[in-house]
């Protein structure tokens, strides 16, 4: 109930007129071939793998993560210039910032770019799309395949170290499920419950969390 409630009020903050982000990168053949992001302002954020995604996953950005977002597409003056370096280089994806803020609405597409500021934000989206694939990993697992969890944990565990897990907090109602339910193994439960201390931490701004 408690996440059914989160879910509900990120839809609704979603639906609110708030500064918004929005990537997306195209790329045949690479899994998955297509990702859109929307962030707001406030961190709520949306991913979709189609346009007309009907499963999107919704979650939120710490106030941290959300405001460094935010500052990087300002050092970027919100996508109004281009940014694709024009060097011939190979077919890395078609990618698209767009910013939204009232009757502002700057676009930019490009393949490749060499401004730094551009390179850091593609990153925080490729951060963003390694988590939700996490995500969409461990929910599979917890329900059609618990010999499988303590793998999919493992892979979570590993992108939380190097440092690439974003918006952790969505990933503790599926962690506290694995800790109470007894039918998973218990090193599974174990590890569930570890990382499950950490992401609070995290999300709480403890000194080491990280």
């Amino acid at each position: 109930m408690r996440y059914l409630t989160f879910l509900l009020a990120t839809t609704t903050a979603l639906a609110a007129d708030l500064p918004r982000i929005t990537y997306s990168k195209s790329f045949p053949g690479s899994a998955p071939p297509y990702v859109e992001i929307i962030v707001d302002k406030n961190g709520m954020a949306v991913y979709k793998e189609s346009t007309d995604d009907e499963h999107p996953l919704k979650f939120r950005l710490t106030e941290a993560e959300a405001s460094e977002v935010f500052a990087l597409a300002a050092k970027l003056d919100h996508f109004r210039r281009p940014l694709e370096s024009g060097l011939k280089v190979a077919n890395m994806g078609k990618k698209s910032f767009r910013y939204e803020d009232g009757s502002v609405r700057n676009e930019v597409h490009f393949n490749f770019s060499q401004d730094l500021d551009a390179r850091t934000l593609i990153d925080w989206f490729e951060r963003m799309t390694e988590t939700e694939q996490q995500f969409i990993n461990l929910q599979r697992t917890t329900r059609f395949d618990k010999l499988g969890v303590n793998q999919a944990l493992l892979q979570l565990q590993a992108i939380h170290e190097r440092k690439r897990l974003v918006a952790p907090e969505q990933f503790l109602p599926l962690l506290e499920r694995i800790v109470k339910n007894e039918s998973y193994m218990h090193m599974s439960r174990e590890r569930a419950a570890g990382l499950a201390e950490a992401f609070r931490a995290y999300t709480a701004g403890k000194p080491g969390a990280e």
